[in-house]
């Protein structure tokens, strides 16, 4: 599946529209720290990956800015444990 995810940095957040239901990553940023909070699927669309995309997107997009990774979402957090190779992003 490809999803067209923006990043809303104003906003802190992740977010994809698919079949016109939003789907989210939210977090907050200190100094170079960037903290998920929350990753939202609506049931209507689960099960596709789209949680999971937007975790890689948040975390390709916390290495090229050079910030460390707090996963306080607990999606976020069993998601980098079972991807080691975003482990040197683990605040």
């Amino acid at each position: 599946m490809t999803l067209d995810i923006r990043h809303l940095a104003a906003a802190h957040r992740f977010e994809a529209i698919v079949d016109g239901f939003l789907c989210e990553l939210d977090y907050h940023l200190q100094g170079q720290v960037m903290t998920i909070t929350h990753t939202g699927v609506p049931a209507e669309v689960g099960g596709r990956g789209i949680a999971s995309e937007l975790v890689r997107t948040a975390l390709e997009t916390a290495r090229r800015e050079g910030w460390k990774v707090v996963p306080a979402c607990s999606y976020a957090r069993v998601w980098m444990e079972r991807h080691p190779e975003f482990a040197d992003l683990r605040a």
